[in-house]
């Protein structure tokens, strides 16, 4: 079975703007992607993604192996289990099969194949309705999406306020973001929505955000050196 690799070298500090990449077909005519890491098989290895949903678009079912993380960007993503509107996040553990689909069409952030374990918890949650917490700095504060007992990741929202700063976040586990609003910066470079990036473990940083922000934040799940 062929395999590649795109972003796979966990050490690196990655930096992505996917607002600058095509869109590639997937397995199904009506759902594109943009891959943003992948290791393994090409249709079955360890991915990132951005995932768009054509207007009245299917896939095919299939089941997750090591589980699926859908946080949707855009528009309305649905499955068997019912509709989930922009601003929904889903963890789908080990072992849950289904067959999406999108009416109006739909942008999502997607991971494969990195939940493995069926004892994980399902998860289901609306951040638009989500309650924020206050930070660890001024103009911070956070939502949390997953964390359980017995697994490593740490998985939330984390929103800027304009001015906000970080003076030292050190990434002792590794930590990766994804731009959903505004626009981040760091002595490593500038990122408008749409960005990802990977922080590879022991890195750090000060973040800030001038006109504020609003962040998809995941730590612990990188692989150590």
């Amino acid at each position: 079975m062929a395999k590649t690799g795109l972003n796979d070298d966990f050490n690196a500090l990655v930096r992505v703007a996917t607002t600058d990449i095509d869109w590639q077909e997937s397995p199904s005519p009506s759902v594109w992607r943009k891959r943003l890491e992948h290791s393994g098989p090409a249709e079955s290895g360890r991915v990132t993604s951005i995932v768009r949903y054509d207007a009245d678009s299917t896939f095919p079912a299939h089941d997750h192996p090591d589980g699926e993380e859908i946080l949707v960007l855009d528009g309305i993503f649905s499955d068997e289990q019912g509709d989930y509107p922009a601003g929904t996040f889903v963890l789908n553990p080990e072992g849950v099969s289904h067959a999406p689909h999108s009416n109006e069409g739909c942008v999502l952030f997607v991971k494969l194949r990195q939940y493995p374990g069926t004892d994980r918890r399902h998860v289901k949650i609306d951040t638009k309705a989500g309650e924020w917490n206050p930070g660890r700095y001024p103009g911070l504060s956070s939502m949390p999406l997953y964390s359980e007992d017995g697994h490593p990741e740490s998985i939330r929202l984390v929103r800027f306020e304009p001015g906000a700063k970080v003076d030292f976040d050190d990434h002792t586990d590794g930590e990766e973001i994804f731009v959903i609003e505004g626009h981040l910066k760091d002595e490593h470079g500038n990122y408008p929505a749409g960005t990802w990036v990977r922080y590879p473990v022991g890195s750090n940083h000060a973040p800030w955000s001038d006109d504020g922000c609003i962040l998809y934040v995941k730590s612990g799940h990188l692989p150590k050196p």
